[in-house]
């Protein structure tokens, strides 16, 4: 499968995109960056990898699977990296361009758009999980990385037995099999750390919260809304259980 291949990632990652830019802009900008982010990773998952990869201003940092581009403008205006985002949905990336003013392309994480060693640093957030190919996304983040690049993961990885009903369009790999896809890509894991997804600042997740609420008030009856809800409540479930977790992985290309 191909990265968001399926019917309800593309619903996700593409409709909800652009209802969600609709909603900021209704809102006010200071929502941009806290509904960008949710799913994506907590203000404080964010803050560890910055500080795991030790990104300084004016790096150069690609955002692999940007989404509408919430964490690279969080890292740009935290960190003062230079940012480029790379996403495969067209609505994502209008999104990210209107809202961050940030460079974006639509591309997937497998074949990148973009020259060898031309990043100092890479984050890929929650999309190793919608890919099988996941080796062409390591190699492809470890092409673009200077050597001696650091990458940023959070990667959701399956600890026990999922059950089903499973979220269509994911593959979550285990632990050993992540270890040995980053050392198969020529990485050198530095850090991990387990994420906690729920430590963002109160005025952030009410932020989320309204933007959310805002986008079912003018699409709720859509049955893509009901699709997304669906597919954010299936993965939900599976990090209850604790069979799901979240990863946060700093690595150096080598």
């Amino acid at each position: 499968m191909s990265e968001l291949a399926s019917e309800a990632m593309e619903t996700e990652f593409g409709t909800v995109a652009g209802w969600t830019e609709e909603a900021v802009r209704a809102l006010g900008a200071d929502h941009a960056v806290p509904a960008g982010c949710r799913g994506s990773g907590s203000e404080g998952a964010l803050r560890w990898l910055a500080d795991a990869m030790a990104v300084r201003a004016g790096d150069r940092v690609l955002d692999a699977g940007a989404g509408v581009g919430g964490p690279a403008g969080w890292l740009a205006s935290a960190r003062g990296v230079r940012p480029v985002c790379a996403e495969p949905m067209r609505a994502a990336v209008h999104a990210s361009r209107a809202l961050f003013g940030l460079p974006s392309v639509v591309a997937v994480s497998q074949a990148l758009p973009l020259a060898d060693d031309c990043v100092d640093a890479a984050w890929c957030l929650g999309v190793l999980c919608t890919t099988e190919d996941k080796a062409a996304v390591l190699a492809e983040l470890h092409r673009v990385l200077v050597p001696g690049g650091r990458l940023g993961l959070l990667v959701f990885v399956a600890v026990a037995e999922l059950e089903p009903p499973l979220p269509e369009g994911n593959t979550f790999p285990d632990p050993a099999e992540l270890d040995d896809l980053l050392a198969g890509a020529g990485f050198t894991v530095t850090a991990t750390a387990r994420a906690d997804l729920s430590d963002s600042p109160p005025e952030w997740e009410q932020r989320a919260d309204a933007v959310d609420a805002e986008v079912q008030r003018r699409h709720g009856a859509d049955p893509a809304w009901a699709q997304a809800q669906e597919q954010s409540a299936r993965v939900g479930r599976l990090l209850g259980s604790g069979a799901l977790e979240p990863r946060l992985v700093s690595a150096v290309a080598t």
